[in-house]
């Protein structure tokens, strides 16, 4: 007995100190990418923009067997990537609107997307509340006719509901003159950690993707645009990087990219801003989301479980900036809560919001008279004098397709030898046979094998030393911020835990990226700040 369990006992140790070894081949050291990043002559693709669109091209261009190379100004998904409201869905509000090509794809696409991402995507049910007989069979209508659009693509048909099947679904509901529901199907997300998982894709089809790495301008030669010039954010180290084609995927800063190439360029992004609110699990208990059908301004509101925690938006209003880091105008959480407070009991107040977190959407319009809501969510390519091509528009369940296509354009134009695409049934790095509930998929093994795996960083999350480290080895993160914002979702889910957690995880990055401490007290403050703008407390940043 003792010398078999020996044997046994040297065998696991042999087979982890393997999946080590595995793993640090597999390790995204920065230095080591620059070094690549120097080292080559040109790349067939160069995407510039680390957003869902931005990854999306990179992934369907490095699929296709071109050298591609994705570089971004800040993190991946900094910006309206990692802001959604965590749904994968076909857009009931667009049915309504009569855009059925816009919900058939995206319908189509969140069926590719559960298949392809498991890990990260998965079904879940929403539940229309009517309290007038006749909006009872009016949204059964509509969603009926939702399900017959997703065709073969469909998840499970919608069903309607009485008054008592309506409650238990959504325990939290006002049932004051509730006449019953509508039960049907979408898929939710983790859309920062979607992003993880479609830059890690890049690098295993064979390319190459660099956060902290903005584009100061582009190569021009004879009126044609050759390439781009990069800087390294950390060093200052400028690289003037050659491409048969520069795809342009910055979403709302598209038209600053536009105009590095011809300064007079019209704009042809409307950006528009949806604010979320976080509160706790106890607001909507259960699995089972809530759909407001009609708000004031004539818009649908989501009351989501998420995480542990019950996501509540989104507002849509026209902004003329595009801030790094936009936050709620005045009114708009209101409004949240206010619409809010007609559907739950009790109804959350600002002395029950979490987190605050606020997108803003590259809409495309050329009309500044159409309310922001009303313009379409399909997306643009454009494909300038130059050669520049810009994707914009779309949203996230859509980033496959808007990249296959964009990759599309850049062939028949002969920018690039004709291949065809071979993303539909890509799976992405991390797909496990089913939804896991657990973001990393098949790379839990190797995050488990890192220090720490079984010490969380803070009291009320998950998140532990050796998730941190793995942020750090294997997925670009570069400060405190990369980790508590996108690679673990604590900002979002509760801005003030995620502030108390700052000093650990900035001590286990200094280790790992070998900062001082002065680097960890400049890294807690700058996050503390950004925690305070989301909601957190001064008190508890201090």
């Amino acid at each position: 007995m003792s010398a078999g369990g020996e044997e046994g006992s040297v065998q696991e140790t042999s087979l982890h100190a393997h999946a080590r070894s595995a793993a640090a081949e597999r390790r995204l050291a920065r230095t080591v990418l620059l070094d690549r990043l120097r080292k080559s002559q040109r790349w067939d693709v160069v995407v510039i923009g680390g957003g869902a669109t931005g990854l999306g091209c990179a992934v369907d261009a490095a699929a296709r067997g071109y050298s591609t190379l994705l570089v971004e100004a800040c993190d991946f998904a900094k910006g309206t990537s990692s802001r959604a409201t965590k749904l994968i869905h076909g857009g009931v509000r667009y049915l309504a609107r009569g855009e059925l090509g816009l919900v058939r794809e995206a319908l189509a696409e969140r069926s590719r997307l559960l298949a392809n991402a498991p890990h990260l995507v998965h079904p879940l049910r929403f539940v229309v509340p009517a309290y007038h007989w006749h909006d009872r069979a009016r949204f059964g209508l509509g969603l009926g006719f939702y399900d017959l659009l997703a065709g073969i693509h469909g998840i499970e048909r919608s069903r309607m509901l009485d008054a008592a099947a309506t409650a238990a679904a959504l325990p939290g509901l006002n049932p004051s003159g509730l006449r019953g529901g509508i039960a049907y199907w979408d898929a939710q997300f983790d859309d920062a950690r979607l992003a993880i998982a479609l830059m890690r894709t890049v690098f295993d089809l064979g390319g190459l993707a660099l956060n902290y790495l903005p584009v100061d301008g582009l190569i021009l030669e004879a009126g044609r645009v050759q390439g781009v010039i990069a800087r390294d954010a950390e060093s200052g180290e400028v690289f003037r990087i050659a491409a048969r084609v520069v795809i342009n995927a910055t979403g709302v800063w598209a038209d600053a990219v536009r105009r590095l190439e011809r300064p007079a360029a019209s704009a042809l992004v409307r950006p528009s801003q949806g604010v979320h609110v976080v509160v706790d699990r106890s607001f909507l208990p259960g699995d089972t989301a809530l759909l407001v059908p009609e708000t004031p301004d004539g818009r649908v509101l989501f009351v989501i479980p998420w995480q542990g925690k019950v996501l509540i938006g989104t507002t849509d209003t026209p902004r003329s900036d595009v801030p790094l880091e936009p936050e709620a105008l005045p009114g708009e959480v209101d409004f949240i809560l206010a619409t809010a407070a007609r559907y739950l009991a009790p109804a959350p107040t600002r002395a029950d919001v979490r987190s605050i977190f606020v997108g803003l959407r590259p809409l495309v319009g050329e009309d500044d008279r159409t309310a922001t809501h009303r313009l379409s969510r399909e997306h643009c390519i454009e494909v300038s004098p130059g050669g520049l091509v810009t994707i914009t528009g779309g949203k996230w369940t859509t980033y496959r397709r808007m990249a296959e296509e964009t990759v599309d354009q850049a062939c028949a134009l002969g920018m690039l030898p004709r291949r065809p695409a071979a993303t539909a049934a890509l799976r992405l790095h991390g797909a496990t046979t089913g939804f896991s509930g657990d973001c990393y998929g098949c790379d839990r093994a190797v995050v488990d094998l890192l220090p720490g795996a079984a010490r969380r960083i803070q009291d009320g999350l998950t998140l532990t030393e050796a998730e941190v480290r793995h942020a750090a080895r294997f997925e670009l993160a570069r400060g405190v911020e990369d980790v508590l914002a996108r690679r673990h979702r604590a900002l979002v889910l509760d801005a003030a835990r995620a502030a108390a957690a700052a000093p650990a995880v900035a001590a286990l990055l200094a280790q790992e990226l070998g900062h001082d401490a002065q680097w960890c007290v400049d890294e807690v403050a700058r996050f503390r700040a950004l925690a305070i703008r989301y909601g957190a407390p001064a008190g508890e940043c201090s």
